[in-house]
Protein backbone atom coordinates (compact mmCIF):
# COMPACT_ATOMS: atom_id res chain seq x y z
CA UNK A 1 0.00 0.00 0.00
CA UNK A 2 1.49 3.31 -1.06
CA UNK A 3 0.62 7.13 0.09
CA UNK A 4 -1.97 9.23 -2.07
CA UNK A 5 -3.61 12.13 -2.58
CA UNK A 6 -7.12 12.79 -1.43
CA UNK A 7 -9.48 15.14 -2.39
CA UNK A 8 -9.80 18.02 -0.14
CA UNK A 9 -10.92 21.69 -0.02
CA UNK A 10 -10.24 24.72 2.14
CA UNK A 11 -11.54 23.72 5.72
CA UNK A 12 -13.13 27.02 6.74
CA UNK A 13 -15.64 27.22 3.88
CA UNK A 14 -16.59 23.90 4.48
CA UNK A 15 -16.81 24.89 8.41
CA UNK A 16 -19.56 28.00 7.39
CA UNK A 17 -21.35 26.35 4.88
CA UNK A 18 -21.78 23.75 8.14
CA UNK A 19 -22.92 26.58 10.61
CA UNK A 20 -24.97 28.44 8.09
CA UNK A 21 -26.64 25.08 7.37
CA UNK A 22 -27.15 24.28 11.37
CA UNK A 23 -28.53 27.65 11.94
CA UNK A 24 -30.31 27.80 9.06
CA UNK A 25 -31.95 24.52 10.15
CA UNK A 26 -32.82 25.42 13.98
CA UNK A 27 -34.56 29.16 12.45
CA UNK A 28 -36.88 26.46 10.55
CA UNK A 29 -37.44 24.43 12.79
CA UNK A 30 -38.30 27.25 15.57
CA UNK A 31 -40.44 29.39 13.77
CA UNK A 32 -41.46 27.35 10.76
CA UNK A 33 -44.39 25.61 9.47
CA UNK A 34 -44.59 21.78 9.42
CA UNK A 35 -43.32 21.18 6.32
CA UNK A 36 -40.07 23.86 7.01
CA UNK A 37 -39.39 22.14 9.96
CA UNK A 38 -38.88 19.00 8.23
CA UNK A 39 -36.85 21.04 5.64
CA UNK A 40 -34.85 22.68 8.62
CA UNK A 41 -34.03 18.73 9.57
CA UNK A 42 -32.47 17.63 6.33
CA UNK A 43 -30.56 21.11 6.42
CA UNK A 44 -28.92 20.63 9.78
CA UNK A 45 -28.30 16.84 8.42
CA UNK A 46 -26.42 18.13 5.68
CA UNK A 47 -24.68 20.80 8.15
CA UNK A 48 -24.17 18.03 10.16
CA UNK A 49 -22.65 15.62 6.67
CA UNK A 50 -20.50 18.76 6.02
CA UNK A 51 -19.00 18.92 9.62
CA UNK A 52 -18.14 15.10 9.42
CA UNK A 53 -15.59 16.65 6.38
CA UNK A 54 -13.55 18.65 8.29
CA UNK A 55 -9.92 17.53 9.27
CA UNK A 56 -7.05 19.58 11.25
CA UNK A 57 -3.65 18.94 9.52
CA UNK A 58 -0.79 19.81 12.53
CA UNK A 59 2.86 20.96 10.78
CA UNK A 60 4.65 18.08 9.98
CA UNK A 61 2.11 15.65 10.55
CA UNK A 62 0.19 13.08 7.98
CA UNK A 63 -3.62 12.21 8.01
CA UNK A 64 -4.39 9.28 6.73
CA UNK A 65 -8.38 8.34 5.69
CA UNK A 66 -10.55 5.32 5.64
CA UNK A 67 -14.14 5.51 4.26
CA UNK A 68 -15.79 2.40 5.50
CA UNK A 69 -12.54 0.20 5.94
CA UNK A 70 -11.71 1.77 2.38
CA UNK A 71 -8.01 3.20 2.50
CA UNK A 72 -8.69 6.45 -0.09
CA UNK A 73 -5.44 8.61 0.76
CA UNK A 74 -3.37 10.99 2.81
CA UNK A 75 -3.65 14.51 3.65
CA UNK A 76 0.19 16.40 3.75
CA UNK A 77 -0.68 20.00 3.81
CA UNK A 78 -0.89 21.57 7.29
CA UNK A 79 -4.33 23.75 7.70
CA UNK A 80 -7.87 22.90 8.10
CA UNK A 81 -9.32 20.77 5.24
CA UNK A 82 -12.70 19.50 3.99
CA UNK A 83 -12.56 16.13 2.41
CA UNK A 84 -14.87 13.11 2.06
CA UNK A 85 -17.77 13.23 4.76
CA UNK A 86 -17.77 9.84 6.89
CA UNK A 87 -14.36 9.22 6.68
CA UNK A 88 -11.97 7.67 9.40
CA UNK A 89 -9.27 9.88 10.09
CA UNK A 90 -5.72 8.91 11.69
CA UNK A 91 -2.22 10.92 12.48
CA UNK A 92 0.81 10.19 11.75
CA UNK A 93 4.07 12.17 12.45
CA UNK A 94 6.32 13.13 9.85
CA UNK A 95 8.88 14.62 12.66
CA UNK A 96 12.83 13.38 12.65
CA UNK A 97 12.43 10.57 15.82
CA UNK A 98 15.29 9.74 17.74
CA UNK A 99 14.97 5.44 19.04
CA UNK A 100 17.79 4.56 21.48
CA UNK A 101 18.45 0.85 21.82
CA UNK A 102 19.03 -0.97 24.98
CA UNK A 103 22.44 -2.25 25.92
CA UNK A 104 22.65 -5.36 23.77
CA UNK A 105 25.11 -8.52 24.74
CA UNK A 106 25.73 -9.97 21.35
CA UNK A 107 29.00 -12.24 20.09
CA UNK A 108 31.41 -10.33 17.97
CA UNK A 109 33.35 -12.19 14.67
CA UNK A 110 35.81 -13.75 17.12
CA UNK A 111 33.20 -14.97 19.75
CA UNK A 112 33.67 -12.54 22.27
CA UNK A 113 30.70 -11.39 24.22
CA UNK A 114 30.28 -7.51 23.93
CA UNK A 115 27.70 -4.79 24.71
CA UNK A 116 26.41 -3.10 22.20
CA UNK A 117 24.08 0.25 21.55
CA UNK A 118 22.75 2.20 18.94
CA UNK A 119 20.64 5.37 18.20
CA UNK A 120 18.78 5.67 15.09
CA UNK A 121 17.55 7.96 13.72
CA UNK A 122 15.02 8.27 11.36
CA UNK A 123 11.25 10.00 9.82
CA UNK A 124 8.24 8.38 8.43
CA UNK A 125 8.06 9.05 4.36
CA UNK A 126 4.93 6.95 3.23
CA UNK A 127 2.22 7.37 6.21
CA UNK A 128 0.15 4.59 4.34
CA UNK A 129 2.83 2.17 4.32
CA UNK A 130 3.74 2.58 8.50
CA UNK A 131 0.08 2.53 9.32
CA UNK A 132 -1.25 -0.24 7.20
CA UNK A 133 1.59 -2.76 6.06
CA UNK A 134 3.40 -3.35 9.56
CA UNK A 135 1.79 -3.61 12.55
CA UNK A 136 2.19 -0.98 15.13
CA UNK A 137 5.62 0.84 13.38
CA UNK A 138 7.10 2.29 15.92
CA UNK A 139 7.29 -1.00 17.64
CA UNK A 140 8.25 -2.56 14.77
CA UNK A 141 11.25 -0.08 13.70
CA UNK A 142 12.17 -1.02 17.70
CA UNK A 143 12.49 -4.35 16.73
CA UNK A 144 14.09 -4.28 13.69
CA UNK A 145 16.65 -1.94 14.65
CA UNK A 146 17.75 -4.23 17.41
CA UNK A 147 17.69 -7.20 15.30
CA UNK A 148 20.00 -5.38 12.66
CA UNK A 149 22.57 -4.08 15.14
CA UNK A 150 23.05 -7.65 16.62
CA UNK A 151 23.30 -8.42 12.89
CA UNK A 152 26.15 -6.08 12.19
CA UNK A 153 28.12 -6.46 15.89
CA UNK A 154 28.26 -10.26 14.51
CA UNK A 155 29.89 -9.30 11.14
CA UNK A 156 33.55 -7.48 13.09
CA UNK A 157 35.29 -8.05 15.74
CA UNK A 158 35.34 -5.84 18.39
CA UNK A 159 39.52 -4.93 18.23
CA UNK A 160 42.17 -6.64 15.77
CA UNK A 161 44.06 -8.50 18.28
CA UNK A 162 44.31 -12.23 16.61
CA UNK A 163 43.52 -10.74 13.03
CA UNK A 164 45.77 -7.34 12.40
CA UNK A 165 44.81 -7.41 8.36
CA UNK A 166 40.55 -7.49 8.94
CA UNK A 167 39.98 -4.37 7.34
CA UNK A 168 37.41 -3.28 10.01
CA UNK A 169 36.57 -3.33 13.37
CA UNK A 170 33.93 -2.09 15.27
CA UNK A 171 36.44 -0.08 17.86
CA UNK A 172 38.71 1.63 14.86
CA UNK A 173 36.14 2.02 12.42
CA UNK A 174 32.50 3.39 13.60
CA UNK A 175 32.18 6.17 10.72
CA UNK A 176 32.64 2.90 8.38
CA UNK A 177 30.48 0.53 10.43
CA UNK A 178 27.98 3.30 10.82
CA UNK A 179 27.24 3.05 7.02
CA UNK A 180 26.60 -0.62 7.09
CA UNK A 181 24.30 -0.45 9.55
CA UNK A 182 22.47 2.44 8.23
CA UNK A 183 22.11 0.56 4.75
CA UNK A 184 21.04 -2.54 6.41
CA UNK A 185 18.59 -0.74 8.43
CA UNK A 186 16.99 0.99 5.35
CA UNK A 187 16.39 -2.06 3.71
CA UNK A 188 14.47 -3.35 7.21
CA UNK A 189 12.23 -0.59 7.74
CA UNK A 190 11.68 0.14 3.47
CA UNK A 191 8.49 -1.95 4.24
CA UNK A 192 7.50 0.05 6.87
CA UNK A 193 7.75 3.66 5.07
CA UNK A 194 10.51 4.81 7.12
CA UNK A 195 13.36 6.89 5.97
CA UNK A 196 16.95 5.91 8.41
CA UNK A 197 17.96 9.68 8.48
CA UNK A 198 21.67 8.25 10.66
CA UNK A 199 23.21 4.97 12.55
CA UNK A 200 25.24 5.25 14.95
CA UNK A 201 26.91 3.49 18.03
CA UNK A 202 26.78 4.83 20.74
CA UNK A 203 27.67 2.09 23.76
CA UNK A 204 30.49 -0.17 22.85
CA UNK A 205 31.81 -2.27 25.48
CA UNK A 206 33.51 -5.93 26.38
CA UNK A 207 30.96 -7.89 28.42
CA UNK A 208 31.67 -7.82 32.42
CA UNK A 209 32.68 -11.30 32.47
CA UNK A 210 35.61 -10.92 30.22
CA UNK A 211 36.05 -7.06 30.49
CA UNK A 212 39.30 -7.27 32.25
CA UNK A 213 41.20 -10.14 30.29
CA UNK A 214 40.24 -7.95 27.63
CA UNK A 215 41.68 -4.50 29.18
CA UNK A 216 45.33 -7.12 30.13
CA UNK A 217 44.78 -7.70 26.82
CA UNK A 218 45.13 -4.57 25.48
CA UNK A 219 47.50 -3.41 27.75
CA UNK A 220 49.80 -6.28 26.37
CA UNK A 221 49.54 -5.30 23.22
CA UNK A 222 50.02 -1.60 23.84
CA UNK A 223 53.33 -2.34 25.73
CA UNK A 224 54.69 -4.69 22.63
CA UNK A 225 53.68 -1.78 20.41
CA UNK A 226 55.54 0.76 22.51
CA UNK A 227 58.86 -1.75 23.41
CA UNK A 228 58.92 -2.37 19.32
CA UNK A 229 59.61 0.93 18.73
CA UNK A 230 62.19 1.65 21.28
CA UNK A 231 63.85 -1.48 20.13
CA UNK A 232 63.89 -0.12 16.41
CA UNK A 233 65.05 3.31 17.60
CA UNK A 234 67.98 1.79 19.55
CA UNK A 235 68.99 -0.56 16.37
CA UNK A 236 69.25 2.88 14.56
CA UNK A 237 71.10 4.24 17.09
CA UNK A 238 73.98 1.60 17.85
CA UNK A 239 74.30 1.24 13.92
CA UNK A 240 75.00 5.14 13.43
CA UNK A 241 77.37 5.37 16.05
CA UNK A 242 79.36 2.43 15.00
CA UNK A 243 78.86 3.78 11.45
CA UNK A 244 80.74 7.19 12.42
CA UNK A 245 83.61 5.92 14.41
CA UNK A 246 84.35 3.82 11.68
CA UNK A 247 84.06 6.79 9.19
CA UNK A 248 85.97 9.49 11.58
CA UNK A 249 88.87 6.27 12.46
CA UNK A 250 88.28 7.65 16.14
CA UNK A 251 88.99 4.03 16.99
CA UNK A 252 89.28 0.46 15.52
CA UNK A 253 86.81 -1.90 16.71
CA UNK A 254 87.77 -5.72 15.62
CA UNK A 255 83.96 -7.60 15.91
CA UNK A 256 84.23 -9.21 18.85
CA UNK A 257 84.32 -5.26 20.29
CA UNK A 258 81.61 -4.42 18.35
CA UNK A 259 79.48 -6.89 19.67
CA UNK A 260 80.51 -6.02 23.29
CA UNK A 261 79.80 -2.03 22.07
CA UNK A 262 76.38 -3.40 20.61
CA UNK A 263 75.56 -5.26 23.79
CA UNK A 264 76.64 -2.41 25.93
CA UNK A 265 74.25 0.43 23.74
CA UNK A 266 71.68 -1.90 23.61
CA UNK A 267 71.25 -2.90 27.75
CA UNK A 268 71.44 1.52 28.35
CA UNK A 269 69.36 2.80 25.66
CA UNK A 270 66.08 0.03 25.73
CA UNK A 271 66.57 -0.94 29.40
CA UNK A 272 63.22 0.56 31.82
CA UNK A 273 65.35 1.64 34.59
CA UNK A 274 68.85 4.11 34.46
CA UNK A 275 71.82 2.26 34.25
CA UNK A 276 75.19 2.80 35.86
CA UNK A 277 78.18 3.27 33.54
CA UNK A 278 81.56 0.86 34.50
CA UNK A 279 84.66 3.17 33.58
CA UNK A 280 87.88 1.09 32.53
CA UNK A 281 90.88 3.29 33.58
CA UNK A 282 92.85 0.77 31.88
CA UNK A 283 93.59 -0.60 28.38
CA UNK A 284 90.44 -1.86 26.64
CA UNK A 285 92.54 -4.78 25.44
Amino acid sequence: MREKSIFKMNGFAALIIALLCIGFGIFLIATGTVPEKITGGFVIIIGLIVATSLTIVQPNEAKVLTFFGTYLGVIRDQGLWATIPFTFKRSVSLRVTNFNSERLKVNDLEGNPIEIAAVVVYKVNDAAKALYDVENYDKFIQIQSETGLRHIASRYAYDSFDHPDNPLTLRQNSDEVADVLMYDLQKRLDVAGVDVIEARIMHLAYSSEIASAMLQRQQAQAVLSARKVIVDGAVGLVKAAIDQLAEQEIVELDEEKKAQMVNNLMVAIVSEKGTQPIINTGSIY
